[in-house]
């Protein structure tokens, strides 16, 4: 597979009332697909929670990715999920160079199958190990990702 390239703009402009120590979070970010949304910081650090923050554009990404991973997965082992919902969390702390970041990652995923072939749970927990070990976010960052399928 050759590589590919994935574009993001984010978009941030200053107020009249923003100020060296006070200054507003809120910005787009633009994916290359068009879709953009609202972004703040963590409400913690003076963010909107009515935007999304970057530490849940982290856990979102993760549990997206792992998600297509696992379908792909099934598909090769004649699998048809039926259904797939993760409530995804992450936890915000200092890693051990003592510095704030997201450090654990869990996912827990809940799948249906349907049709007449059905995965154990055995074979269930191996598609996730797969799906884990292949999804590219996942490889990507450094944060411990626990996966936890019911």
């Amino acid at each position: 597979m050759s590589s590919e390239s994935f574009a993001v703009a984010v978009r941030w402009s200053r107020t009249d009332t923003d100020t060296l120590e006070s200054f507003r979070r809120d910005h787009d970010v633009a994916y290359g697909s068009g879709t953009t949304i609202a972004a703040s910081s963590a409400p913690g650090y003076g963010g909107d929670p009515a935007r999304v923050n970057p530490e849940e554009q982290l856990i979102g990404a993760l549990s997206s990715c792992h998600m297509l991973t696992f379908l792909a997965v099934a598909a090769k082992k004649r699998f048809s999920v039926g259904s797939y919902d993760d409530d995804a969390s992450g936890i915000l702390d200092k890693n051990a160079a003592g510095r704030l970041a997201v450090t654990v990652i869990t996912l827990k995923p809940r799948t249906t199958f349907v049709g007449d072939k059905q995965p154990t749970v055995d074979e269930v927990k191996a598609m996730h190990d797969a799906a884990h070990r292949n999804c590219f976010v996942a490889n990507s960052i450094a944060s411990e990702v626990v996966i936890e399928p019911s």
